[in-house]
């Protein structure tokens, strides 16, 4: 997006795409046209798009009605009239997505990346695969505290959108804001993807003390605790220390680490109670997210013995009385030490 073209979406309705018509994606797809806005929402499950055009409801999101400016396709080249991307697909599939779209988008379609993690195999911030993919183009992120089911039944809502030039983060703010969605704009788009990929490793451990009956006390420990691992890794990142103690860390810790809305949550809460994780049949995004958390912290020298142990249970390297023994006998330290 050019300078002009982004002065000149200040004041009309924008074309807001949205890649992926899973639950998270679809409800962006609902707050984008709640914003006064076209939007193309395109995706695979044409059962899916099919109920979405016909009946305007989604098997995903049954509770929320999708308006007549909602257009559902399974074609990703209907995104060729977009003017910004919401890129909602998992973590783990952001490259494959971004070579679909690569020749597609026009120039200087802004791509907002709306998922949380970090690449497995490569271990980059999703900015970066995209940026990779594209190599020219605004990118931004959207990330906060926010479930879709909340989203799509309008409930008040804050994230945070960031982007390396911070007048694009605020015409993107500018845009997406509606009836109870209220986006902050920021410039910290390495802190803003570190806080949502390391709280969905950070809200497993928390499930799992729930589930092994370890007590709210355990869970606050592990929270804390976690939240410094968090601090640490993005600090050794680049990332600001205030950006982890706003919406997109401190604020995404909060919700995904005691609800059973989180889906990481819930699959922590399976494992504690001795479910064996390859049969949860959701996706948690920590669970790819965990190893590859730990392998940057080491290459940083940082110590994470919380987000260690998810990824080690996860792995099978060691039980979960096994990491509960484990944390438990670390020496004892100052709370300020590092």
């Amino acid at each position: 997006m050019t300078q002009d073209q982004s002065q000149g979406m200040d004041d009309r309705p924008a074309v807001i795409g949205v890649l992926g018509a899973g639950a998270w994606g679809s409800a962006l797809a609902l707050t984008s046209a709640r914003a006064g806005h076209r939007v193309l929402l395109v995706g695979r499950n044409g059962e899916v798009i099919e109920a979405i055009n016909r009946t305007r409801r989604s098997p995903v999101l049954p509770m929320a009605q999708f308006p007549d400016t909602v257009l559902a396709s399974t074609d990703v080249a209907a995104l060729r009239a977009a003017d910004v991307l919401l890129l909602a697909v998992p973590a783990q599939a952001t490259r494959a997505a971004v070579a679909d779209i690569a020749d597609v988008l026009r120039p200087g379609t802004v791509v907002v990346t709306c998922a949380k993690g970090i690449e497995r195999e490569s271990g980059f911030l999703l900015t970066e695969v995209i940026s990779y993919g594209f190599q020219s183009g605004p990118v931004a992120v959207l990330s906060g505290p926010g479930f879709a089911e909340d989203l799509a039944r309008g409930l008040p809502t804050a994230v945070t959108i960031a982007a390396d030039d911070i007048a694009l983060a605020e015409v993107l703010a500018y845009l997406l804001a509606g009836p109870g969605f209220r986006p902050y704009a920021a410039s910290d788009m390495v802190g803003v993807q570190l806080g949502g990929a390391i709280k969905n490793v950070l809200a497993i451990a928390a499930g799992v003390v729930i589930g092994r009956g370890l007590g709210a006390s355990a869970q606050a420990a592990v929270i804390t605790r976690g939240f410094v691992e968090m601090r640490r890794l993005a600090a050794a990142f680049g990332a600001k220390s205030e950006t982890l103690m706003g919406l997109s860390g401190l604020g995404d810790l909060m919700l995904t680490c005691g609800s059973g809305q989180s889906r990481n949550y819930a699959f922590g809460m399976s494992i504690g109670q001795g479910v064996d994780p390859a049969s949860f049949g959701k996706l948690a995004e920590g669970a790819a997210t965990a190893e590859i958390a730990v392998t940057r912290a080491r290459s940083f020298g940082i110590e994470v013995p919380i987000m260690s142990a998810v990824a080690d249970v996860l792995s099978g390297r060691i039980d979960v009385n096994g990491a509960i023994e484990r944390l438990m006998s670390r020496p004892l330290k100052r709370e300020d030490a590092s």
